[in-house]
């Protein structure tokens, strides 16, 4: 038989078609766009899949955010820290020592296992609380800007309000693990976090700080919200926290003035909006590409704070709406590492402490921005590990840390660290193995209420079988290479365990 081929319409061979429809020579440039578009996504698969990706992740933008917030902090203070301290380099000093301290905060909270975390759980959020009672005291605490929430010791000042946000984070996190799963009472959720908070609340107005208050309040309503509290009781709580804030934002004339600044900017464009008028024409003036890192002329006393609460202009202004869009891109990788160690956990007290964490510097970082673009009132709020804020970067670095020492115990990462899986810079670091991927909870509590029970995870790693309880739950090796890891409780003695 013979086949008769036909021609296209120009009768050569170019105008044949292939079954797909494309003509012969366009379809293998395409071919090739595909096959690199689906070698590249393969390789990001891959990349995603391996069992330390949260962990290096979270390393790897903490030293950049670190390097980052330094460089614009010395560009950003150098005219100031001259014209106040004779020297151009006195806040970028005060500033590095502070991030060395957070450095060290940030290795020894990798090191930390999650049951000696819990343990002091209590003891922290005592401590933070009886700080801000000290720094209230006149003698004890240091009055700055019209605010008495420092302590100063040799030149150095600490803010306990940043570190009270952190121990309530820990401590809230730890009483939501500890709740039995089958009672469902909303007040075992308000009871134990709302009077704490509430505490901590009106320390920190006493001193007053609305932002620190602002930031307090939003990890209250992500322990919350992921703690399982019912919709409309969190929307409730939200309100009653939204009313609260706008009862503190018009009690004083300079927040009163901020507010009204924010609604009319021409009403007072050389008093209260000054600030803002002059962080937006350092964004506008740096263009897409910026002024070149160091070449700000709103540092130059035109834009007060420009090193602390507006340094995002300066970055705007210095490296333009690319150098902009890049840090929000490092912020953005935290929230997707942030809550992707949230979701791999299955250690309940790691699951809600990732995600408060994360929820909390994000929505710093949502509130700097939004009023240095002029889409929110002026706060005070700091950009977490770029602002110029010793205590700042260095309790924010202690809480990456935190997160890095979760994404250790995701359960794939905890069976390629007891396998040797840990690679040159985890030697390097000298970080021990996890014991276990569940930290020691009651036997009865598989899960806060309001987060959903675990599916049974399998993970393939190597041919050597691993056996090794791990919580509440085991890990087995039905079959070699295979490590079963399972949330659900082990059957009590006299009794069976009913299947969720």
């Amino acid at each position: 038989m013979t086949a008769t081929r036909t021609a296209g319409p120009s009768g050569s061979a170019a105008g044949r078609r292939r079954p797909g429809g494309g003509s012969s020579g366009t379809s293998r440039p395409r071919s090739g766009v595909r096959q690199r578009s689906d070698s590249a996504r393969g390789h990001i698969r891959a990349w995603l899949s391996r069992p330390l990706t949260s962990f290096h992740l979270v390393v790897t933008i903490a030293a950049l955010l670190t390097v980052l917030g330094l460089v614009m902090v010395l560009s950003a203070s150098s005219v100031s820290a001259y014209a106040v301290d004779g020297s151009a380099y006195s806040m970028f000093t005060r500033q590095a020592i502070f991030t060395a301290v957070g450095v060290v905060g940030f290795y020894l909270a990798m090191r930390i296992p999650p049951t000696w975390l819990r343990a002091a759980a209590r003891p922290l959020v005592a401590i933070s609380i009886l700080m801000l009672v000290l720094v209230l005291i006149p003698g004890i605490g240091t009055l700055s800007q019209g605010t008495r929430g420092w302590f100063s010791v040799g030149g150095l000042s600490f803010q306990p309000s940043e570190f009270a946000k952190v121990t309530f984070a820990i401590w809230g996190a730890h009483v939501l693990a500890t709740l039995p799963p089958n009672r469902r009472d909303p007040r075992q959720v308000l009871v134990p976090l709302l009077p704490v908070a509430m505490v901590i609340f009106v320390l920190i107005v006493l001193q007053p700080d609305l932002g620190q208050t602002v930031a307090v309040a939003t990890i209250l309503m992500a322990l919350l919200w992921y703690g399982g509290l019912s919709l409309r009781l969190f929307l409730t709580a939200s309100g009653g926290l939204g009313l609260a804030a706008i009862a503190l934002g018009l009690a004083a004339g300079y927040r009163s003035a901020r507010i009204q600044s924010w609604l009319n900017p021409s009403a007072d464009p050389e008093g209260a909006g000054y600030q803002s008028r002059q962080a937006l024409f350092s964004l506008a003036d740096g263009g897409w590409f910026g002024r070149g890192l160091g070449q700000s002329r709103a540092k130059w006393s035109y834009l007060p704070n420009a090193h602390n609460d507006f340094i995002f202009a300066i970055i705007g202004e210095e490296l333009g709406v690319i150098g902009c869009i890049a840090v929000l891109a490092l912020f953005g990788l935290l929230v997707f590492a942030g809550m992707r160690i949230a979701m791999r956990s299955i250690d309940p007290f790691l699951r809600l402490l990732s995600a408060t964490l994360t929820v909390w510097m994000v929505s710093q970082v949502v509130i700097n921005v939004g009023y240095v673009v002029g889409l929110l009132p002026v706060t005070g709020l700091q950009l977490p590990m770029i602002s110029a804020g010793g205590t700042s970067t260095a309790i924010t670095l202690g809480a990456l840390g935190l997160l890095a020492n979760a994404a250790r115990h995701e359960p794939e990462a905890v069976a390629a660290l007891q396998q040797g899986g840990d690679g040159r810079f985890g030697r390097l670091l000298r970080l021990p193995a996890p014991t276990s991927a569940v930290s020691r909870v009651p036997r009865e509590m598989p899960m806060p209420f309001g987060m959903p029970a675990l599916p049974r995870i399998e993970i393939t790693r190597g041919e050597r079988p691993v056996s090794r309880a791990a919580g509440s739950g085991r890990v087995s090796s039905p079959r070699a290479g295979r490590t079963t890891y399972s949330d659900r409780p082990r059957p009590r003695q006299g009794g069976t365990t009913r299947r969720r």
